[in-house]
């Protein structure tokens, strides 16, 4: 038996923020907690989602105590937010940490026995669905408007821990790329490697199936032929990664990942790199690590990316070019191509059970020791 979980109802498009107000007023909802990160309230963007509520008459405030790696504590800040603002809904207005704050505030204030906010590690039991959660990102790169799971950060511990949870998931997406217009082009690229690391690694993990092939298939293609582009700020391009990053997270949520993320959390948490440039620097490494448990896939992943002539290629060569038009991308877009300057050689023994213990690493397509993540991360120094 296969499960799918997708959100209730979803926008996409240029000017599909209009529909929020709508959304929340066929709901019955009177008043928003708004969470949405510094900067995006100081530039303008958030604005952009509280300005329709407001000219529909509908209530909110504006939470903004979030991280770019959201903490415990500002879960624990939002909780109490959210029972003082006396709102009955939620809008994240930004990228993965507004929207996985947001998610943990709602499920907290659904479920208060889990107000520790770390006992919501792995699969926790709750009861109740999160108070209702519209989720706008700003971003095109972690999909967390479609999936069911969020990532917070215990700095006591020095680790982020992963959440899956049916529970979670924002009733509604609005997938407008006019919001994610003002995103530098360091975010751009890095945001759009995550996107393709949930696409590759989505389709290789042990779960996957058809139907998440079907997705993780078309995000790979979406988002290889448009991430140049909306890093150069091209509206074609910045629509086409606002889908495809979308149609990604339609098929890993249900599945799960890979040991990029499980190495990409252990580094955000102990150096706060940013996820999607952990994700991209470790992503070719890992692939070449994984090759030979994937069969036929990488012959899949290399054609989706735009390779030619793979049918004709033997499984050495399309495993190679897979991983070298991953790569090539990465490059283009300008991410660092290792970890000089960000891992330490000193910190690997930490950073390498910080990965096993991580709960994306199960779904590897093969099962790695502690010794072969600390060789990985070696590599890369």
């Amino acid at each position: 038996m296969q499960r799918i979980v997708l959100n209730e109802t979803s926008y996409h498009g240029a000017g599909s923020i209009a529909e929020l107000a709508n959304e929340l007023k066929g709901r019955g909802l009177k008043k928003a907690l708004v969470c949405s990160d510094p900067a995006l309230v100081n530039c303008g963007v958030t604005a952009k989602a509280t300005d329709v509520l407001e000219r529909a008459g509908i209530g909110y405030e504006v939470f903004s105590d979030i991280k770019p790696n959201p903490t415990v504590e500002n879960v624990q800040a939002g909780v109490k937010a959210f029972q003082k603002s006396k709102a009955d809904c939620l809008v994240a207005v930004g990228g993965g940490s507004s929207m996985d704050t947001a998610k943990a505030i709602g499920i907290i204030v659904a479920n208060p026995e889990f107000a520790d906010v770390r006992s919501l590690e792995g699969v926790a039991p709750t009861k109740h669905p999160s108070v209702p959660l519209i989720a706008v990102p700003t971003t095109a790169g972690t999909a967390a408007e479609v999936t069911i799971n969020y990532v917070i950060t215990d700095t006591e511990k020095k680790r982020k821990f992963v959440c899956v949870d049916v529970h979670d998931i924002p009733v509604v997406a609005i997938v407008d790329p006019d919001l994610m217009a003002s995103m530098p082009k360091s975010l751009a690229a890095a945001t759009g490697m995550d996107a393709l690391t949930h696409a590759i690694e989505g389709y290789i993990t042990k779960a996957a199936w058809e139907m998440t092939d079907m997705f993780h298939l078309k995000a790979i293609e979406i988002i290889s032929r448009s991430l140049r582009s909306a890093v150069k700020g091209e509206k074609e391009g910045r629509e086409g990664m606002a889908l495809g990053q979308y149609v990604a997270g339609m098929g890993f949520s249900n599945v799960g990942l890979g040991i990029v993320h499980s190495m990409a959390h252990a580094l955000g948490a102990v150096y706060d790199t940013p996820h999607g440039v952990a994700n991209a620097i470790l992503l070719p490494t890992v692939m070449a690590y994984n090759a030979d448990a994937t069969g036929e896939k990488y012959r899949d992943i290399a054609k989706a990316m735009g390779v030619v002539g793979t049918e004709k290629m033997t499984q050495a060569e399309y495993r190679k070019a897979a991983c070298d038009a991953v790569a090539k991308l990465s490059q283009d877009v300008g991410i660092p191509k290792d970890l000089k300057g960000i891992a330490k050689e000193e910190d690997l023994d930490f950073l390498a059970e910080s990965a096993m213990n991580d709960a994306c690493r199960p779904g590897n397509p093969k099962d790695p020791t502690k010794e072969d993540i600390i060789a990985l991360y070696r590599s890369l120094l």
